[in-house]
Protein backbone atom coordinates (compact mmCIF):
# COMPACT_ATOMS: atom_id res chain seq x y z
CA UNK A 1 0.00 0.00 0.00
CA UNK A 2 1.27 3.43 -0.92
CA UNK A 3 1.35 5.68 2.15
CA UNK A 4 0.50 9.35 2.06
CA UNK A 5 2.79 9.99 5.00
CA UNK A 6 0.23 11.92 7.07
CA UNK A 7 -0.13 10.64 10.61
CA UNK A 8 -2.47 11.46 13.45
CA UNK A 9 -0.16 12.68 16.19
CA UNK A 10 -2.83 13.38 18.84
CA UNK A 11 -6.55 13.86 19.41
CA UNK A 12 -8.21 15.74 22.27
CA UNK A 13 -11.83 16.56 23.05
CA UNK A 14 -13.62 19.20 25.13
CA UNK A 15 -17.19 19.35 26.38
CA UNK A 16 -19.42 21.90 28.10
CA UNK A 17 -19.84 21.32 31.86
CA UNK A 18 -23.60 20.83 31.60
CA UNK A 19 -24.14 17.07 31.27
CA UNK A 20 -27.54 15.47 31.72
CA UNK A 21 -29.13 12.07 31.45
CA UNK A 22 -31.72 11.52 28.76
CA UNK A 23 -34.42 11.40 31.42
CA UNK A 24 -33.38 14.79 32.82
CA UNK A 25 -33.46 16.29 29.33
CA UNK A 26 -36.84 14.71 28.62
CA UNK A 27 -38.28 16.10 31.85
CA UNK A 28 -37.10 19.61 30.98
CA UNK A 29 -38.38 19.35 27.42
CA UNK A 30 -41.75 18.26 28.81
CA UNK A 31 -41.80 21.32 31.08
CA UNK A 32 -40.47 23.89 28.57
CA UNK A 33 -41.87 22.53 25.31
CA UNK A 34 -45.27 21.46 26.69
CA UNK A 35 -45.94 19.14 23.74
CA UNK A 36 -49.40 17.58 23.23
CA UNK A 37 -49.88 14.15 24.79
CA UNK A 38 -49.47 12.31 21.48
CA UNK A 39 -46.25 14.14 20.70
CA UNK A 40 -45.00 13.49 24.23
CA UNK A 41 -45.50 9.75 23.85
CA UNK A 42 -43.61 9.84 20.57
CA UNK A 43 -40.83 11.89 22.18
CA UNK A 44 -40.50 9.35 24.98
CA UNK A 45 -40.29 6.56 22.41
CA UNK A 46 -37.55 8.36 20.49
CA UNK A 47 -35.53 8.91 23.67
CA UNK A 48 -35.78 5.20 24.46
CA UNK A 49 -34.70 4.15 20.97
CA UNK A 50 -31.59 6.35 20.65
CA UNK A 51 -29.38 4.16 22.91
CA UNK A 52 -27.98 7.46 24.23
CA UNK A 53 -27.67 7.70 28.03
CA UNK A 54 -26.35 11.23 28.56
CA UNK A 55 -25.47 14.36 26.62
CA UNK A 56 -23.42 17.53 27.12
CA UNK A 57 -25.22 20.82 26.49
CA UNK A 58 -23.86 24.32 25.95
CA UNK A 59 -26.01 26.04 28.60
CA UNK A 60 -27.96 24.83 31.65
CA UNK A 61 -31.17 23.03 30.73
CA UNK A 62 -33.43 25.72 32.15
CA UNK A 63 -31.85 28.42 29.93
CA UNK A 64 -32.94 26.96 26.59
CA UNK A 65 -36.47 28.29 27.05
CA UNK A 66 -35.06 31.82 27.33
CA UNK A 67 -33.26 31.72 23.95
CA UNK A 68 -35.71 33.61 21.75
CA UNK A 69 -33.80 34.58 18.59
CA UNK A 70 -31.29 33.18 16.14
CA UNK A 71 -28.91 35.99 17.10
CA UNK A 72 -28.99 35.03 20.78
CA UNK A 73 -28.34 31.38 19.96
CA UNK A 74 -25.53 32.25 17.56
CA UNK A 75 -23.82 34.55 20.08
CA UNK A 76 -23.82 31.63 22.52
CA UNK A 77 -22.41 29.44 19.76
CA UNK A 78 -19.51 31.82 19.06
CA UNK A 79 -18.58 32.16 22.72
CA UNK A 80 -18.86 28.47 23.53
CA UNK A 81 -17.16 27.36 20.32
CA UNK A 82 -14.08 29.47 21.01
CA UNK A 83 -13.87 28.28 24.62
CA UNK A 84 -14.21 24.58 23.77
CA UNK A 85 -12.04 24.92 20.67
CA UNK A 86 -9.20 26.45 22.64
CA UNK A 87 -9.35 23.68 25.24
CA UNK A 88 -9.40 20.92 22.62
CA UNK A 89 -6.53 22.35 20.58
CA UNK A 90 -4.32 23.03 23.59
CA UNK A 91 -4.97 19.48 24.79
CA UNK A 92 -4.04 17.95 21.43
CA UNK A 93 -0.92 20.10 21.01
CA UNK A 94 0.26 19.29 24.55
CA UNK A 95 -0.21 15.58 23.89
CA UNK A 96 1.74 15.84 20.64
CA UNK A 97 4.53 17.82 22.33
CA UNK A 98 4.00 20.82 20.07
CA UNK A 99 3.43 24.55 20.55
CA UNK A 100 0.76 26.76 18.92
CA UNK A 101 3.51 28.45 16.89
CA UNK A 102 4.35 25.07 15.31
CA UNK A 103 0.99 24.92 13.50
CA UNK A 104 1.29 25.55 9.76
CA UNK A 105 -2.32 24.97 8.67
CA UNK A 106 -5.62 25.11 10.53
CA UNK A 107 -8.86 23.52 9.31
CA UNK A 108 -12.07 24.37 11.17
CA UNK A 109 -15.34 22.54 10.55
CA UNK A 110 -18.80 23.17 11.95
CA UNK A 111 -22.43 23.28 10.85
CA UNK A 112 -24.23 24.59 13.95
CA UNK A 113 -23.31 28.29 13.92
CA UNK A 114 -21.75 31.04 11.84
CA UNK A 115 -19.14 33.70 12.47
CA UNK A 116 -17.03 36.18 10.55
CA UNK A 117 -14.22 36.45 11.44
CA UNK A 118 -14.54 32.67 11.64
CA UNK A 119 -13.81 30.77 14.83
CA UNK A 120 -10.39 29.69 13.55
CA UNK A 121 -9.42 33.38 13.33
CA UNK A 122 -10.67 34.03 16.85
CA UNK A 123 -8.65 31.06 18.06
CA UNK A 124 -5.54 32.13 16.17
CA UNK A 125 -5.51 35.18 18.43
CA UNK A 126 -6.38 33.31 21.63
CA UNK A 127 -3.83 30.56 21.03
CA UNK A 128 -1.07 32.77 19.66
CA UNK A 129 -0.73 30.89 16.36
CA UNK A 130 2.03 31.97 14.00
CA UNK A 131 1.03 34.73 11.60
CA UNK A 132 1.96 32.44 8.67
CA UNK A 133 -0.80 29.94 9.55
CA UNK A 134 -3.04 28.93 6.63
CA UNK A 135 -6.67 28.95 7.77
CA UNK A 136 -9.47 27.02 6.09
CA UNK A 137 -12.92 27.31 7.71
CA UNK A 138 -15.41 24.81 6.25
CA UNK A 139 -19.16 25.17 6.79
CA UNK A 140 -22.03 22.96 5.67
CA UNK A 141 -20.60 19.43 5.52
CA UNK A 142 -22.44 18.37 8.68
CA UNK A 143 -21.75 14.94 10.12
CA UNK A 144 -19.30 14.02 7.37
CA UNK A 145 -16.98 16.96 8.11
CA UNK A 146 -14.82 15.17 10.69
CA UNK A 147 -13.78 12.62 8.08
CA UNK A 148 -13.60 15.24 5.32
CA UNK A 149 -11.38 17.44 7.49
CA UNK A 150 -9.00 14.55 8.13
CA UNK A 151 -8.89 13.78 4.41
CA UNK A 152 -8.20 17.38 3.40
CA UNK A 153 -5.50 17.69 6.07
CA UNK A 154 -3.88 14.49 4.78
CA UNK A 155 -4.04 15.85 1.24
CA UNK A 156 -2.34 19.05 2.39
CA UNK A 157 0.45 17.12 4.08
CA UNK A 158 1.24 15.30 0.84
CA UNK A 159 2.38 18.65 -0.53
CA UNK A 160 4.02 19.84 2.71
CA UNK A 161 5.38 16.70 4.42
CA UNK A 162 7.42 18.62 7.00
CA UNK A 163 4.47 20.58 8.37
CA UNK A 164 1.85 20.40 11.13
CA UNK A 165 -1.91 20.64 10.64
CA UNK A 166 -4.61 21.15 13.25
CA UNK A 167 -8.18 20.09 12.51
CA UNK A 168 -10.87 21.41 14.84
CA UNK A 169 -14.52 20.44 14.90
CA UNK A 170 -16.99 22.22 17.18
CA UNK A 171 -20.66 21.28 17.04
CA UNK A 172 -23.18 22.81 19.45
CA UNK A 173 -26.31 21.06 18.24
CA UNK A 174 -28.43 22.00 21.26
CA UNK A 175 -28.26 25.67 20.25
CA UNK A 176 -30.25 24.85 17.10
CA UNK A 177 -33.24 23.65 19.20
CA UNK A 178 -36.56 24.72 17.67
CA UNK A 179 -39.17 24.70 20.42
CA UNK A 180 -42.04 25.52 18.01
CA UNK A 181 -41.29 22.61 15.69
CA UNK A 182 -43.17 19.45 16.70
CA UNK A 183 -42.29 17.54 13.54
CA UNK A 184 -40.91 14.01 13.73
CA UNK A 185 -37.55 15.11 12.34
CA UNK A 186 -37.13 17.75 15.04
CA UNK A 187 -38.20 15.29 17.74
CA UNK A 188 -35.56 12.83 16.55
CA UNK A 189 -32.86 15.52 16.44
CA UNK A 190 -33.81 16.80 19.90
CA UNK A 191 -33.36 13.31 21.33
CA UNK A 192 -30.09 12.44 19.61
CA UNK A 193 -27.73 15.38 19.03
CA UNK A 194 -25.43 16.99 21.60
CA UNK A 195 -22.51 19.40 22.02
CA UNK A 196 -18.74 19.05 22.02
CA UNK A 197 -15.43 19.77 20.32
CA UNK A 198 -12.55 17.66 19.04
CA UNK A 199 -9.10 18.66 17.80
CA UNK A 200 -6.65 16.55 15.85
CA UNK A 201 -2.97 17.26 15.30
CA UNK A 202 -1.58 15.72 12.10
CA UNK A 203 2.05 15.69 10.96
CA UNK A 204 3.65 15.01 7.59
CA UNK A 205 6.05 12.21 6.73
CA UNK A 206 9.15 14.38 7.18
CA UNK A 207 8.16 15.88 10.52
CA UNK A 208 10.13 14.59 13.55
CA UNK A 209 6.99 14.16 15.66
CA UNK A 210 5.19 10.92 14.86
CA UNK A 211 2.59 10.60 17.62
CA UNK A 212 0.51 7.57 18.49
CA UNK A 213 -2.28 7.67 15.94
CA UNK A 214 -2.78 5.90 12.62
CA UNK A 215 -1.13 6.76 9.33
CA UNK A 216 -3.67 8.00 6.78
CA UNK A 217 -2.91 6.12 3.58
CA UNK A 218 -5.65 7.25 1.23
CA UNK A 219 -9.13 8.77 1.10
CA UNK A 220 -12.18 8.88 -1.12
CA UNK A 221 -15.21 11.18 -1.37
CA UNK A 222 -18.49 9.78 -2.70
CA UNK A 223 -21.29 12.15 -3.69
CA UNK A 224 -24.80 10.74 -4.21
CA UNK A 225 -26.64 12.76 -6.89
CA UNK A 226 -30.13 14.16 -6.24
CA UNK A 227 -30.11 13.43 -2.51
CA UNK A 228 -29.89 17.00 -1.22
CA UNK A 229 -33.22 16.67 0.61
CA UNK A 230 -32.04 13.72 2.73
CA UNK A 231 -30.22 15.74 5.42
CA UNK A 232 -29.21 19.31 6.18
CA UNK A 233 -30.59 22.60 7.49
CA UNK A 234 -33.20 25.09 6.44
CA UNK A 235 -31.80 28.38 7.71
CA UNK A 236 -34.35 31.10 8.39
CA UNK A 237 -34.95 33.99 10.78
CA UNK A 238 -35.63 31.30 13.40
CA UNK A 239 -32.18 29.81 12.93
CA UNK A 240 -31.23 26.27 11.97
CA UNK A 241 -34.22 24.03 11.23
CA UNK A 242 -33.34 20.37 10.74
CA UNK A 243 -33.84 18.59 7.43
CA UNK A 244 -33.79 14.87 8.18
CA UNK A 245 -35.41 12.21 6.02
CA UNK A 246 -36.47 8.79 7.25
CA UNK A 247 -34.62 7.41 4.20
CA UNK A 248 -31.14 8.13 5.64
CA UNK A 249 -30.53 4.49 6.76
CA UNK A 250 -31.67 3.27 3.35
CA UNK A 251 -29.36 5.67 1.52
CA UNK A 252 -26.44 4.64 3.73
CA UNK A 253 -27.19 0.93 3.43
CA UNK A 254 -27.51 0.99 -0.34
CA UNK A 255 -24.27 2.90 -0.99
CA UNK A 256 -21.66 2.34 1.69
CA UNK A 257 -20.72 -1.24 0.76
CA UNK A 258 -19.78 -0.29 -2.79
CA UNK A 259 -17.93 2.81 -1.56
CA UNK A 260 -15.79 0.87 0.92
CA UNK A 261 -15.08 -1.93 -1.53
CA UNK A 262 -13.99 0.58 -4.19
CA UNK A 263 -11.48 2.23 -1.84
CA UNK A 264 -10.10 -1.11 -0.69
CA UNK A 265 -9.89 -2.54 -4.21
CA UNK A 266 -7.61 0.31 -5.26
CA UNK A 267 -5.13 -1.10 -2.73
CA UNK A 268 -5.68 -4.78 -3.49
CA UNK A 269 -7.66 -5.30 -0.30
CA UNK A 270 -10.99 -6.83 0.66
CA UNK A 271 -13.17 -6.00 3.67
CA UNK A 272 -11.88 -9.05 5.56
CA UNK A 273 -8.47 -7.34 5.73
CA UNK A 274 -9.87 -4.44 7.77
CA UNK A 275 -9.23 -4.90 11.47
CA UNK A 276 -10.34 -1.47 12.73
CA UNK A 277 -13.52 0.47 11.96
CA UNK A 278 -13.86 4.08 13.13
CA UNK A 279 -17.34 5.19 12.08
CA UNK A 280 -19.56 8.16 12.74
CA UNK A 281 -22.34 7.33 15.27
CA UNK A 282 -25.22 8.76 13.28
CA UNK A 283 -27.85 6.90 15.29
CA UNK A 284 -28.98 3.32 15.92
CA UNK A 285 -30.83 2.83 12.63
CA UNK A 286 -27.95 4.22 10.62
CA UNK A 287 -25.39 2.08 12.45
CA UNK A 288 -27.48 -1.06 11.99
CA UNK A 289 -27.78 -0.28 8.27
CA UNK A 290 -24.02 0.29 8.10
CA UNK A 291 -23.27 -2.97 9.89
CA UNK A 292 -25.65 -4.95 7.69
CA UNK A 293 -24.20 -3.49 4.49
CA UNK A 294 -20.60 -4.21 5.53
CA UNK A 295 -21.26 -7.58 7.23
CA UNK A 296 -20.21 -6.21 10.62
CA UNK A 297 -21.73 -6.48 14.10
CA UNK A 298 -21.72 -4.47 17.34
CA UNK A 299 -18.28 -5.84 18.20
CA UNK A 300 -16.69 -4.27 15.11
CA UNK A 301 -18.23 -0.89 15.96
CA UNK A 302 -17.86 -1.14 19.74
CA UNK A 303 -16.11 2.24 20.01
CA UNK A 304 -18.79 3.91 17.90
CA UNK A 305 -21.65 2.45 19.95
CA UNK A 306 -19.86 3.44 23.18
CA UNK A 307 -19.45 7.07 22.09
CA UNK A 308 -23.10 7.26 20.99
CA UNK A 309 -24.18 5.98 24.39
CA UNK A 310 -21.96 8.32 26.40
CA UNK A 311 -22.11 11.54 24.33
CA UNK A 312 -24.90 11.29 21.75
CA UNK A 313 -24.40 12.39 18.13
CA UNK A 314 -21.94 15.30 17.98
CA UNK A 315 -22.27 15.76 14.22
CA UNK A 316 -18.80 16.26 12.70
CA UNK A 317 -17.01 15.94 16.07
CA UNK A 318 -18.32 12.41 16.63
CA UNK A 319 -15.93 10.62 14.28
CA UNK A 320 -12.99 12.35 15.96
CA UNK A 321 -14.33 11.34 19.37
CA UNK A 322 -14.51 7.72 18.21
CA UNK A 323 -10.95 8.03 16.91
CA UNK A 324 -9.77 9.38 20.28
CA UNK A 325 -11.55 6.56 22.13
CA UNK A 326 -9.95 3.99 19.83
CA UNK A 327 -6.48 5.45 20.34
CA UNK A 328 -6.84 5.57 24.13
CA UNK A 329 -8.86 2.49 24.98
CA UNK A 330 -8.97 0.07 22.04
CA UNK A 331 -5.80 0.64 20.06
CA UNK A 332 -5.38 -1.96 17.30
CA UNK A 333 -2.18 -3.94 16.91
CA UNK A 334 0.62 -2.33 14.94
CA UNK A 335 0.10 -2.74 11.21
CA UNK A 336 -3.67 -3.20 11.44
CA UNK A 337 -5.56 -1.88 8.43
CA UNK A 338 -8.35 0.52 9.38
CA UNK A 339 -11.22 2.37 7.74
CA UNK A 340 -12.64 5.68 8.96
CA UNK A 341 -16.11 6.47 7.62
CA UNK A 342 -18.72 9.20 7.92
CA UNK A 343 -21.77 10.34 5.97
CA UNK A 344 -23.51 13.68 5.77
CA UNK A 345 -25.48 16.30 3.82
CA UNK A 346 -25.18 16.19 0.09
CA UNK A 347 -25.87 13.26 0.61
CA UNK A 348 -22.33 11.89 0.61
CA UNK A 349 -19.75 9.76 2.36
CA UNK A 350 -16.08 10.25 3.13
CA UNK A 351 -13.76 7.29 3.68
CA UNK A 352 -10.15 7.10 4.81
CA UNK A 353 -7.85 4.09 4.64
CA UNK A 354 -5.48 3.93 7.60
CA UNK A 355 -2.69 1.79 9.01
CA UNK A 356 -2.10 1.61 12.75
Amino acid sequence: MKATGARVAAVATAFPPHVHTQQEILDEMRRTWKPPEGVLRRLEAFVESTRVERRHLSVPLERYGAIETFGQANDLWIRTATELGERAIRGALDEAGLEPTDVDAFYFVSVTGISSPSVDALLANRLGLATRVKRTPIFGLGCVAGASGLARAADYLKAYPDQVVVLLSVELCSLTFQRNDLSVKNLVASCLFADGAAAVVLVGADHPVRGTGPELLDNRSFFYPSTEDVMGWRISERGFEIVLSATVPEVVGSNIRGNVDALLADHGLEREAVGSWVCHPGGPKILVALQHALDLDDRHLAATWHCLKEKGNLSSASLLLVLEHTMRHARPAEGTVGVLAAMGPGFCSELLLARW
